[in-house]
């Protein structure tokens, strides 16, 4: 009985090594490039370094854990009930994360703390939405900035203006970015274009939302407007990857409307460590995507409004990062405007643009506009 321990955790660890080893030759930069998407949070150069350490890792410990297969089954082989021991522990502890996680009111990854500004509420279809009708506060970097948002949940320079939606406007979607995280009003893409067009502007960005879902907010929002002038989306490849995220109230092919998938709590912060996507879900987003810009496009153009996309780069554009672009935006065939900024332009302390940046994309954006002939 004892042999036959022996050599089964022998061959255990040995294949347990081999499989490491394989993983970290395998894992070459091309084919992390292609199931590691573009990171908003991190700078390109910092996950290289990092896919690189953890592949020698993966080898070293592949190579130490076949040296050690011999030892490894007389080890198991002396004391059976010892590896018995550690194996039901193990499963026993897993077993009891799942259920301490589910007991913890976890938020989706895009809207982790209930309490950060700007304040979001709950909404059936979209997942969230911004808290109406109050004034939030934030510090960044040693300088106070407020968040207006009126009644119908748009940010605003103070909930004194809210949006005249029975006036020509300029209506922007998206995100944080667009939201303008960590800036005054007047310093954001949407304060910008407002100052420099001489039309309103209407923000209907919210905090963590993906591509799919500014839509359906356009979709709920645009018809309350009298005279739209022109639909101002934005779309990331570094923010790409939220679009797959299917526990979140999202839209699949066809522009159906799907409801948050769940999954056990171990599984998702899995995923959060390690964001592997295969081929076929990386392939389903992008058609999704260019499905939901080409749909915003229509609805934009419906009421007489131009359609554009803003594309935000922060320093050069690698290999990864243009070809992601060129298959979900150049391929829509919708106008966009690419802006390419320096890497630093950003807030202190955050991943998010600071002032200079959204200098840049709303001067971007007005050229544009103008150039489209929306009538600015």
């Amino acid at each position: 009985m004892r042999a036959v321990i022996r050599i089964v955790a022998e061959v255990a660890a040995a294949a347990a090594a081999a499989v490491l080893i394989v993983c970290a030759v395998a894992a070459n930069q091309s084919w992390l490039d292609r199931h590691f998407l573009p990171s908003f949070l991190f700078p390109r150069d910092w996950y290289v370094r990092l896919e690189l350490s953890v592949r020698l890792a993966m080898a070293i410990t592949g190579a130490c854990l076949m040296r050690l297969a011999p030892r490894i089954g007389r080890a198991a082989a002396r004391a059976p009930s010892g590896l018995a021991s550690v194996s039901v522990a193990a499963v026993l502890a897993l077993g009891a994360a799942e259920p301490a996680l589910r007991r913890m009111n976890l938020q989706p990854t895009e809207w982790l703390r209930p309490d950060e500004e700007p304040l979001r509420v709950a909404d059936a279809r979209l997942g969230w939405t911004l808290a109406p009708g109050r004034v939030g506060h934030v510090n960044v970097g040693g300088r106070g900035v407020d968040y207006a948002i009126d009644a119908s949940g748009y940010r605003v320079r103070d909930v004194q203006h809210p949006v005249d939606r029975s006036q020509p406007a300029l209506l922007f979607t998206g995100e944080s970015v667009m939201f303008g995280e960590g800036v005054t009003w007047d310093e954001t893409v949407p304060g910008r274009v407002e100052a420099q067009s001489g039309t309103p502007a209407a923000v209907l960005a919210v905090h963590g939302f993906g591509t799919d879902q500014a839509y359906l907010r356009l979709e709920a929002e645009l018809p309350r407007f009298r005279h739209p002038v022109a639909v101002v989306s934005l779309c990331a490849t570094t923010l790409f990857g939220r679009n797959l995220d299917d526990r979140r109230p999202h839209l699949d092919r066809g522009l159906a409307w799907r409801p948050g998938r769940s999954e056990w709590r171990l599984q998702s912060l899995a995923r959060l460590i390690i964001p592997y996507h295969g081929d076929a879900v990386i392939d389903g987003g992008v058609e999704v995507t260019r499905e939901v810009l080409r749909a915003t496009a229509r609805l934009a153009r419906a009421r007489g409004a131009a359609a554009l996309i803003l594309v935000p780069q922060f320093g050069p554009e690698d290999e990864a990062e243009r070809a992601l672009r060129r298959r979900v935006v150049d391929e829509s065939g919708v106008p966009f405007v690419f802006v390419e900024m320096d890497s630093s332009w950003r807030l202190p302390w955050d991943r998010h643009p600071d002032a200079r940046a959204a200098r840049a994309m709303a001067e971007a954006v007005t050229k544009r506009l103008w150039a489209l002939g929306s009538g600015l």
